[in-house]
């Protein structure tokens, strides 16, 4: 039985079947494209319930083959900034809570419009109670890959990861929030890739400003400091096995050995100005640093390394980037958007 819902200029009546009937003429039925909608309510109705016929009826785009623009495929298409707790396993074997950002991708077939995108979320939630580890973030790709009936897949898990960090001097200690990446990208052409990326910060004094200092205080008696400044270095590696966020955070304590300080008492701020002055280094020296820790380490089969000094001299920075060398690994650029994201 078909429910009125509203009269046309006195003449045609619309039933929500889609049948139109006109006065003195038989009644008919519009195709469900042609029909019109009017007489909307602005109501929500608490009893409505989805039967199967019902969800049945829901137009999905997603399989249709209405493509707009050039019929090509799409490398990367999915969701972004999905936020998850998780919980990490730490070095030692403890667990560690962490508030994460998920980017999941796929590869798209030029034949198809599109996916649901809420299917990368529902499968990460099939893991929301497992553990953070390499195994599980390729069963979460491979979830979504077979799912999905894709090529490639990739997801990137970023979160800032807490760890203790002594001071110099006072015996007092605090938490260096770390941001990190978890990668793990599956493709036709390079297999399964496992990566991490962390950003680092240290503390740089540059080489030349400190022999200029040194040359006024002893030639001329004249108080002079060199510049020094907050910089980043950028961590990307591909490695297998076990490999710890600790471990790539250690590298860059050991490499550069001028992180910045979270808990400073005087005798600390003394300590770090000493220690900055037994490890000066332009922005080359960083990534050369780097690359001693990492190209000795045999889990890490691949590297990238981006150093930035915000110079409190110049009102530029200095940057320098520098990769392994790896056939179809990291490629020695830097991304545009890389510029905007590094804190000032």
């Amino acid at each position: 039985m078909s429910i009125k819902t509203n009269e046309l200029n006195g003449n045609s009546t619309y039933y929500s079947n889609g049948t139109v009937a006109s006065a003195g003429k038989p009644a008919i039925t519009l195709p469900a494209e042609a029909r019109l909608v009017t007489d909307l309510r602005n109501y929500y109705d608490n009893e409505f319930v989805v039967t199967p016929a019902y969800k049945k009826s829901l137009p999905n785009m997603q399989n249709t083959s209405d493509n707009r623009g050039a019929t090509v495929p799409i490398q990367h298409v999915g969701i972004h900034n999905f936020k998850i707790p998780m919980r990490v396993v730490t070095r030692d074997g403890g667990v560690q809570q962490v508030h994460c950002s998920v980017t999941g991708t796929v590869s798209l077939e030029a034949h198809k419009k599109g996916f649901n995108m809420s299917r990368i979320m529902r499968t990460f939630y099939e893991y929301d109670e497992s553990e953070l580890t390499p195994q599980t973030l390729q069963q979460v790709v491979y979830s979504y890959l077979e799912a999905l009936e894709s090529s490639s897949a990739r997801i990137a898990i970023a979160f800032d990861y807490p760890l203790l960090q002594d001071s110099l001097r006072s015996g007092l200690s605090g938490y260096q929030y770390y941001p990190v990446v978890l990668e793990t990208a599956v493709s036709p052409e390079k297999g399964v890739r496992q990566m991490m990326h962390l950003d680092f910060v240290y503390s740089s004094t540059c080489p030349c400003s400190y022999e200029l200092s040194v040359h006024a205080n002893l030639t001329r008696g004249v108080a002079a400091v060199p510049h020094s400044q907050r910089s980043i270095a950028k961590i990307s590696v591909a490695y297998d096995g076990d490999f710890w966020i600790e471990d790539l955070v250690d590298i860059g304590r050991v490499c550069l050995q001028t992180e910045t300080q979270v808990m400073v008492k005087r005798e600390d701020e003394q300590a770090f100005a000493e220690l900055n002055a037994a490890n000066l280094k332009f922005v080359e020296d960083a990534v050369r640093l780097l690359y001693q820790g990492l190209e000795t380490d045999p889990r890490i089969s691949d590297f990238r390394i981006f150093a930035s000094h915000k110079e409190s001299l110049h009102s530029h920075d200095a940057e320098s980037v520098f990769v392994r060398g790896v056939p179809g690994g990291f490629e020695a650029h830097i991304e545009p958007f890389t510029y905007r994201s590094l804190p000032t």
